[in-house]
């Protein structure tokens, strides 16, 4: 993953973007019937159970449309919650909270989702070793905050994007020319360029998987769409050669049976492309 900084980069321009986006020239609903002096208080209500994310996120919104707002936590990302729940409630301009509302409201529900259905892998993993993991497979434009919220509900991050690590899948690998050209080539690109820059290979079969292991230097293998059986004879043929991965498909009723097949780890797509968002609500008070 990306450094502290750089996240923090991509988190800012989310905001800076989703305010664009939303405000335009300005809230003229709002402009029209509420004076700029009116101060009002509201609260987040949970409507939903599961995990809720984006409490800090909505804390840097609402700093970044009008520092003097003020914020009482009493929910922490992470915490489980349950319908009539309250996250927090914010005081301040009326104009400025409703500014800010859409916003937090659209990341927070989609950001608690996500959390969700990461801690239900999680749960599900339990006792077996194994870490769950996104993928690249998120909504453009937010996916520092999609990535947030995996980490929020018990995940880990797998890279995130195409230049923090360097990943060759199937069709890296028939474009390159097979397995073996690709590693020498990527090996040979990262040392002329002085980029210290982690390789994962995908396999697609128990073959690939002994062609791999005959070049050093892999970070982890990427066992993708292999059955059961065949998941456990490439673990034991890598060993501890390299770290091991299994994605394709894998899903709730199946991620225990590959987990304990030994892989340190699993990727799942699902973990932010197949969520449906937490119902959540900003009310005055």
């Amino acid at each position: 993953m990306i450094s502290e900084t750089q996240f923090n980069k991509e988190i800012d321009l989310i905001i800076t973007n989703a305010i664009r986006e939303d405000v335009g020239d300005g809230d003229h609903s709002s402009l029209a019937c509420i004076p700029e002096s009116t101060t009002g208080k509201a609260k987040l209500l949970v409507k939903d159970e599961g995990v809720l994310a984006g409490v800090d996120f909505a804390k840097r919104v609402f700093n970044y449309v009008d520092p003097n707002i003020e914020i009482e936590t009493l929910l922490e990302d992470g915490s489980p919650v349950k319908y009539g729940d309250v996250a927090f409630y914010v005081s301040g301009s009326s104009q400025s909270i409703l500014k800010a509302e859409r916003l937090v409201l659209n990341a927070m529900q989609r950001m608690s989702a996500i959390a969700t259905k990461t801690n239900h892998f999680v749960t599900l993993l339990e006792g077996t070793g194994t870490k769950i993991l996104d993928t690249r497979k998120t909504t453009p434009g937010i996916r520092a905050l999609e990535k947030w919220a995996v980490k929020i509900g018990g995940g880990e991050n797998h890279r995130f994007a195409l230049y923090d690590m360097v990943m060759l899948k199937d069709n890296h690998i028939d474009f390159a020319g097979g397995i073996t050209k690709a590693l020498e080539k990527t090996k040979q690109y990262l040392s002329d360029r002085n980029l210290d820059l982690k390789i994962i290979v995908e396999a697609r079969n128990l073959d690939e998987i002994k062609e791999i292991l005959q070049t050093p230097g892999v970070y982890r293998i990427l066992i993708d769409n292999f059955n059961y059986e065949d998941t456990r004879e490439a673990v034991k043929l890598i060993g501890d050669s390299c770290l091991t991965e299994s994605s394709g498909g894998i899903n709730e009723e199946t991620v225990r049976k590959y987990a304990e097949c030994g892989v340190d780890y699993i990727s799942s797509g699902a973990l932010t492309h197949s969520v449906y968002n937490l119902d959540l609500s900003l009310k005055a008070v």
